[in-house]
């Protein structure tokens, strides 16, 4: 069962706590992971995308000049792909996108992102995560004391999951181009992976862990 400590806002550390085999001890699917960002990415495009074919361009319909005995090339509609103005040939029309992943895939690859972050000291358990107002330099001030921070003292690619939401922390942290936050029980796969640091509190662990270990049910 892997141990990582807990730490308070300001980076000292105040305890360790286990964590679930189950979800941050499995082993890292990739082709699993790999088809579940596939799947988020292709269901978030709205699939409106429409050009125009010659049949729906507006004019056109004289004949540009007679068939034979002009010495050019035979043409029927100055709406054809080849004209100015003319439709588009074999272009993008509305279609629908989606797809999905059963739901005993979606766990085993959220699963796997969990435990590839755990398994790469890429994991930071806080104690707690608290504000009265909002202060975007106090969130900058914990990350950095977390350690998410490159060689160039750029704030990494920082995902804070909370156990509910809070105004003053969500609108704080939303001024910090390469963090955001998210719920534990809206956590996935692509949100887990695009971060280069998970740092998710005590609260919303215990809350995420209770619910994929079938304690209880959502």
């Amino acid at each position: 069962m892997p141990n990582v400590k807990v730490y308070d806002m300001t980076g000292k550390e105040v305890g360790e706590i286990s964590l679930s085999e189950k979800i941050f001890g499995a082993e890292v699917n990739a082709s699993l992971l790999h088809s579940a960002v596939r799947a988020y990415l292709l269901n978030q495009r709205q699939g409106t995308q429409s050009t125009k074919t010659r049949s729906e361009v507006s004019g056109g319909g004289k004949k540009p000049w007679r068939q034979k005995g002009t010495g050019r090339a035979r043409q029927g509609s100055t709406r054809s792909p080849q004209w100015t103005h003319g439709g588009v040939a074999l272009g993008p029309k509305p279609r629908l996108y989606r797809t999905d992943l059963n739901k005993k895939a979606k766990r085993t690859a959220l699963f796997s992102a969990l435990s590839d972050k755990v398994a790469g000291g890429n994991m930071i358990v806080l104690d707690s995560c608290t504000l009265e107002e909002y202060k975007t330099a106090e969130m900058v001030k914990m990350f950095d004391a977390l350690g998410c921070r490159d060689g160039e003292g750029k704030v990494l690619k920082s995902l804070l999951v909370l156990p509910e939401a809070d105004r003053f922390i969500v609108g704080s942290v939303r001024n910090i181009p390469t963090a955001d936050t998210t719920l534990y029980s809206t956590l996935n796969v692509y949100e887990v992976m695009k971060a280069d640091k998970f740092v998710i509190t005590k609260d919303a662990l215990e809350k995420l862990t209770a619910v994929y270990d079938g304690e209880v049910q959502e």
